[in-house]
């Protein structure tokens, strides 16, 4: 039996590269044989940034209702919020111990916003925090993490950190591998195709999951394009070739299909289709998302269940390491 684990952030509005890169992939796993799936609100790591804590609670009860929306069943996933399970924290300390600063430094987020910005003025948890995602992963014996590719650097680092510790104390931690979807491994900004598609950037730069349609139409038709008029998938064509991918996910359409139907039409006609085909999907989806986000009860009840499931392994696994290092 393998384990996959993963997590998402209640930090903002979820936005379709959330849901194609990550949480699309999450229900997919459920249909996989001998796989088990722990899936969790990553809310310790979205503190990182300021939140306003009324926002940061609701967004993680949206977090755990679009799940269910989307098709991931507690039946067959473990859906659990990190900071209702000590362990977490716990093995972040203990994990601290088994990393140096020179390999935090390297780590993108806080390279790029150190460049930014200064490293002096960065707060320590941003600095921290592969370190508490290699621990999220580690306490559940996880033998895959679905990621997009901005994360693969911070899955090295778990896995560093679990052989590092492993050759110190023995075989304690199994050490998992990433696993990345070949098209939406990243899902690209609308305005700008060098850049990941994020909910902190420009509203035009994103599709939020509960945006109405005529904005996520308006949003499509203003998209930047490359330079030409053929709808094709090609490396000197990143901007179009990231609406292709976003086309494909959403009809289950091949590629060159898409091109095909679109041959000799141009760009206009092809964007205005797209924010058509995704406003569609969206509107049908927040319909069921406001149906099951009313059910406090509910969604408490599979927290409760999630949490209980969670507990069990990451207490067991926190009391392994913690022996091995004599503490009480």
């Amino acid at each position: 039996m393998k384990r996959v684990v993963s997590g998402i952030k209640p930090s903002g509005d979820l936005t379709i590269g959330n849901y194609l890169g990550a949480m699309k992939r999450w229900v997919e796993h459920q249909h996989q044989p001998d796989y088990e799936n722990f899936f969790f609100v990553a809310n310790l790591h979205a503190i990182t940034v300021k939140q306003d804590p009324e926002k940061l609670k609701k967004r993680t009860f949206d977090v755990v209702a679009w799940l269910l929306t989307i098709g991931v069943d507690p039946n067959k996933s473990v859906i659990f919020i990190q900071s209702m399970i000590p362990a977490h924290s716990e093995i972040c300390w203990i994990l601290n111990n088994y990393v140096t600063m020179g390999e935090l430094t390297k780590m993108t987020q806080f390279k790029d916003k150190s460049l930014k910005a200064g490293k002096e003025g960065q707060l320590v948890g941003l600095y921290d925090y592969p370190v508490l995602m290699a621990g999220d992963v580690l306490l559940y014996d996880a033998d895959e993490i679905p990621v997009g590719l901005d994360q693969a650097q911070h899955v090295e680092l778990s896995r560093t950190i679990a052989q590092r510790f492993n050759n110190i104390h023995g075989e304690t931690f199994k050490i998992p591998k990433a696993t990345m979807s070949k098209t939406t491994a990243k899902i690209m900004s609308l305005n700008d195709s060098e850049k990941k598609m994020s909910k902190s950037d420009s509203e035009d730069s994103y599709i939020g999951l509960d945006d109405a349609p005529e904005s996520i139409i308006k949003k499509f038709k203003r998209a930047v394009t490359d330079s030409g008029s053929n709808v094709e998938f090609k490396k000197d064509k990143p901007a179009m070739s990231n609406l292709l991918i976003i086309y494909s996910e959403f009809t289950d359409k091949p590629i060159e299909e898409i091109e095909k139907e679109y041959e000799g039409k141009g760009y206009g006609q092809f964007k205005k289709d797209l924010g058509e085909i995704v406003a569609e999907k969206l509107s049908n989806l927040q319909k069921t998302f406001l149906q099951i986000r009313v059910q406090e009860e509910r969604l408490n009840n599979i927290i409760a269940e999630g949490n209980s499931n969670a507990v069990i392994i990451a207490k067991e696994k926190i009391n392994v390491i913690k022996d091995k290092l004599g503490l009480i």
